[in-house]
């Protein structure tokens, strides 16, 4: 559970845990695009990679709350598991897995750069505070980035994997925000567990009636056990544990690193080369959510 820190220890090894939970999604980009594959040479189906690694993920996390004899949800919780299983087991995986047919790894990292600032965004609205104009400034700012960066790759023209990214990053803002609500409920470690316990029965045929025809290349299957195992399950484990651990205000900001951790990924699991106007709008990216997160937001009276 949420919990105010009390020792730099505390500190310590609560950044330390939540750099290792983003070090282990900046993975997930590199790895999702190793499952699927382009558009002009398919691997896994983008359905079955959303689908299976949820599905395995949650039988994983059915065996832990047994063993830990966790308690189940409440039933005026359920609605809060809903929004958290929308955003980060259907919509986020589902939406990057398909905008990765099209876009790079590396595109797709200074995209989903927006991510800190949607998250954001949606707690302010969510928890019905009012942003200031600096952070809605900043919020746009690095929209604009975005858009620019789009338009520069795509000829003038937003692709379909921007607005695929783009529907990504509003998904994960959603999931993210409702588990951490969540998180003040119940250990952290168990939230994630019990969004896909209760997603198995939508999860499962999914994954069987998605299952591919056709055979793949080893590295495709290499990416979609990663995604599995680490992306969806243990990451969640070091990240929500790190945020409980060492202050979510504190904590969160080790979040800023995760574009660039993706971008050097891409290099030695994709071969994608470093362009530097793509490092250049990652930084300038970053720097917008660095400030906009700084910035105050107040409750209504």
């Amino acid at each position: 559970m949420s919990r105010t820190v009390s020792h730099p220890h505390d500190e310590a090894r609560g950044l330390w845990l939540g750099l290792l939970g983003v070090a282990i999604f900046a993975l997930t980009l590199p790895m999702t695009r190793l499952a699927v594959g382009p558009a002009d040479d398919p691997q896994l189906p983008p359905l079955f990679v959303t689908a299976g690694r949820a599905a395995l993920a949650g039988l994983l996390s059915l065996v832990w709350l047994v063993a830990t004899r966790a308690p189940r949800p409440r039933a005026e919780q359920l609605a809060t598991f809903g929004v958290s299983a929308f955003g980060t087991v259907f919509g986020f995986p589902l939406f990057a897995a398909l905008a990765l047919r099209h876009v790079d790894a590396m595109h797709a990292a200074v995209v989903t750069g927006l991510m800190p600032l949607a998250t954001a965004l949606a707690a302010a609205l969510w928890l019905r505070q009012r942003p200031s104009f600096g952070f809605w400034a900043c919020a746009a700012a690095g929209c604009a980035l975005v858009v620019a960066f789009a338009l520069l790759q795509g000829s003038g023209q937003p692709t379909r994997g921007d607005a695929l990214l783009l529907g990504a990053v509003v998904c994960t803002a959603l999931g993210y925000v409702s588990g951490a609500r969540l998180a003040t409920q119940m250990r952290a470690e168990q939230v994630i567990c019990w969004v896909l316990v209760l997603s198995l029965p939508l999860t499962l045929p999914a994954m069987w009636w998605s299952w591919p025809e056709t055979p793949v290349r080893a590295s495709a299957w290499g990416g979609f056990a990663y995604v599995t195992l680490f992306s969806m399950w243990l990451g969640f484990f070091a990240w929500y544990r790190g945020l409980a651990v060492g202050g979510t205000v504190r904590v969160s900001q080790v979040q800023l690193v995760q574009p660039f951790l993706s971008l050097l990924a891409a290099v030695p699991l994709l071969g994608e080369p470093l362009e530097p106007l793509t490092v250049a709008f990652a930084l300038a990216v970053i720097a917008t959510v660095f400030v906009g997160k700084r910035l105050p937001t107040t409750r209504p009276a």
